[in-house]
């Protein structure tokens, strides 16, 4: 079992500096001995990986009253040996009531592992998770907050807490579930030590064997630490691509995305852009007139469902079903971006409208969570709204995708799973 420590809650929230933390997780760990910790600041740097003037600053701001509260967490005692000649101090945090006051378990590991932004945000997502609380990426902004500069005390960006998120769970130090917590909030759980993936088998066909190509080298190419060497000609570490040339890897979205005016900024990769035509290709009489934020945002979303591990097939044969099956569509890009694209299910990412993609077996999740009857339970969110006169009292339900609707359906089956009227359809592609 690793050693943990428990890190208050002021401290993960409060205004210390996200360095801060870091060196309060492992001098907590070093106060376990029975002498306190006696690591001197060279040692605490060259562990956390921290320059000597940070660790001295986090050590002060420990040390000081703190301005709301006027806590301190951190007592620092110097010694001096009889000849005069000085020892290392010790320091001790501060003993808390842990049945009183708030806080949050991190591995002492972690502090070495993690940058002091992901350490706050894995040590954020420990106490909300022990203390089942459901956490959105806003509030988790709200504590990774800027601690100096002009935005002091602002939350930090949305896409950059993401990216954090996305970096501990690359790192193996959390799992995440998509979307399938309370009103669609993710899932997170925080792991004592980092999980990676099983390594695949070698099967001995030398240098990316696994792609069915590459070198089989018989000499390795030692990495130089000095670019100055890659410049005179020395040796260099070689890395072989299975694509094209490095200026080739992106490629912008182009001037015509089926005849949209695309945003510069936005590039992809060229396989990835070659999925994203063959998704909207059967939708692509509703794209002539999409604006280039709607354009980008499409593309954007579609690259994300992939990421997210929905097939290309997948989403191709969900727009093509649901265009087929919709009679008016008076805004074309606010329909492609919410009911056409969205995927309708549980937080399983294999889950299509309660149905497994792979298999077509019925999800057993939906099933659960729809209760018996075809009713939603009664902790849903959906079921604490007051209802409004004229409402039913009773769900209904869809018996093709078992989609809920408080309206009763004329055939049993939503407008979605409706079988299209060919005439009408016909109709359309003459005009």
């Amino acid at each position: 079992m690793p050693q943990r420590v428990r890190v208050p809650l002021r401290v993960i929230v409060g205004h210390y500096a996200d360095s801060t933390v870091s060196v309060y997780t492992k001098i907590a760990a070093l106060d376990r001995k029975t002498t306190g910790c006696e690591a001197r600041v060279a040692y605490l740097s060259g562990l956390l990986g921290l320059a000597r003037s940070t660790v001295e600053s986090a050590l002060t701001e420990l040390m000081r009253p703190a301005p709301d509260d006027d806590v301190v967490e951190l007592t620092s005692q110097q010694r001096t040996k009889p000849g005069g000649d000085g020892e290392s101090a010790v320091r001790r945090i501060r003993a808390t009531d842990w049945r009183r006051e708030h806080g949050g378990w991190v591995p002492s590991r972690a502090a070495e592992a993690l940058s002091p932004r992901q350490l706050r945000a894995y040590a954020a997502l420990s106490y909300a998770t022990a203390t089942d609380t459901p956490v959105t990426l806003s509030e988790l902004a709200r504590v990774l907050r800027h601690r100096s500069g002009e935005s002091a005390d602002q939350p930090l960006d949305v896409r950059s807490v993401r990216r954090i998120l996305r970096d501990l769970e690359q790192l193996g130090w959390i799992s995440v579930q998509h979307r399938a917590g309370y009103r669609g909030r993710n899932i997170y759980t925080c792991h004592d030590e980092p999980i990676q993936p099983v390594l695949t088998e070698d099967i001995g066909e030398g240098v990316a064997g696994d792609l069915g190509q590459g070198s089989l080298a018989s000499k390795e190419h030692h990495p130089t630490d000095s670019p100055d060497d890659q410049r005179a000609g020395g040796p260099i570490r070689r890395r072989r691509t299975t694509g094209s040339s490095a200026s080739e890897d992106l490629v912008p979205l182009p001037a015509s995305f089926r005849r949209v005016p695309a945003a510069p900024q936005l590039t992809f990769a060229p396989r990835m852009w070659q999925q994203i035509q063959y998704v909207i290709e059967p939708v692509t009489a509703l794209t002539g007139g999409l604006s280039p934020w709607v354009a980008g945002a499409l593309a954007r979303e579609i690259v994300r469902q992939l990421e997210e591990g929905q097939d290309p097939d997948r989403l191709r044969a969900r727009l093509e079903f649901r265009f087929a099956s919709t009679d008016t569509i008076q805004d074309p890009g606010r329909w492609l971006l919410g009911p056409a694209l969205a995927r309708n299910g549980c937080g399983l990412v294999a889950c299509e409208s309660g149905r497994i993609w792979h298999t077509g077996a019925r999800c057993d999740v939906c099933t659960e969570l729809r209760g018996p009857g075809g009713t939603r339970p009664p902790w849903h969110p959906l079921a604490r709204r007051p209802e409004r006169p004229g409402t039913p009292s009773r769900w209904h339900e869809c018996e093709a995708c078992r989609a809920p609707s408080r309206e009763p359906l004329p055939d049993g089956v939503c407008r979605t799973c409706r079988p299209p009227d060919i005439a009408a359809l016909e109709r359309r592609w003459a005009t």
